[in-house]
Order: structure tokens, then sequence, then C-alpha cells
């Protein structure tokens, strides 16, 4: 890497972290256009875009990074989220369930990417599915001391929602 593309990177990055979303997305643009390859630029590149409300524009340069390597696991489990929600805005939901399910078989069990998993299955028309995953991150991830007292009982009927006695 260079110490120009390097340095390019962290300024527009630094520039959508201090608010200025259309600036960085402009450099970002000249850099993903210089370095159409480089994963951790298609992955700012999107970012920059998702904040400036432009989905459409920000998919591709996700679909970018994910295909190629170089990402961190941080960024790699971003570019997860940040895809399949895309695809979730625009009304891409078979696309956006498939993307999370991706980044779960690279982040088994991950309570953020099962919540957009869950919001996509709603869209679908999987509420049972929807609603099972969300009890299930709510179980595993609350800190409310209530919660956690029926924790066994929550797990439990998450998978079992129709069950009467």
């Amino acid at each position: 890497m260079s110490e120009d593309r390097d340095s390019a990177l962290e300024q527009a990055v630094r520039l959508r972290e201090e608010g200025q979303a259309e600036q960085a997305r402009v450099r970002l643009l000249a850099l993903a256009e210089r370095y159409p390859d480089d994963a951790e630029i298609s992955y700012q590149t999107a970012w920059a875009h998702d904040v400036l409300e432009l989905e459409a524009e920000a998919a591709p340069f996700y679909e970018r990074a994910l295909s190629g390597s170089g990402l961190s696991a941080e960024d790699r489990h971003g570019a997860f989220l940040g895809l399949g929600s895309t695809y979730r805005v625009l009304g891409r939901h078979e696309p956006s369930a498939a993307t999370f399910r991706r980044g779960l078989e690279e982040f088994p069990g991950d309570a953020a990417l099962t919540a957009f998993l869950a919001m996509t299955s709603y869209n679908l028309g999987s509420s049972r599915d929807a609603v099972g995953s969300l009890l299930k991150v709510l179980a595993a991830t609350s800190g409310d001391p209530r919660v956690q007292s029926y924790r066994r009982a929550i797990e439990y009927y998450a998978d079992h929602l129709d069950e009467i006695l």
C-alpha cells in the first residue's frame, strides 16, 4: 500500500467521522476509481454513501468490499450489516436475508446480524422466525436481571411460540 493511498483514505474517513460526509464521499469515489480492487476503500466508500442515505449507490461498494480480501474482521462484519440492511431498505429482502446468513456463517451467533436478519425475516412474512430470533438475542444479550431470571423460559419459547398446555 502506498503512503498516498493510506493518507488519502485516512483523511476521507476523518471527514466522514467529523460529519462532512459529502466531502468524504467525493474523495472516496476518487480513491475507489484509482484502487478498484481495494476492499477497505470500497467499504469506506459504501459507508460514506450510507451516511448520506444513498443506499442504491452504497450497495455495489459493499458488494465489492465483501468480494475482495484485506478487510479486518470488524470491517467485514460491518460490511455484512451495511449491505444486508441496505438491501432491506431498498426492498431487496431475499438478497438481504442471504447477506445476513452469510455474515452469520462467518460470525456465528452475532446478535446484531441476528437482529437484522429477524427484521428481514419479518419483511419476508416469517414473523415466527423473526420473533424467535429476537427472543434468543434478548435472552443472550440482556443485562436486565428480570430477563435473565426467565432466560431458560424465553429461550425455550423462542422455538415453541405456538405451544399451548
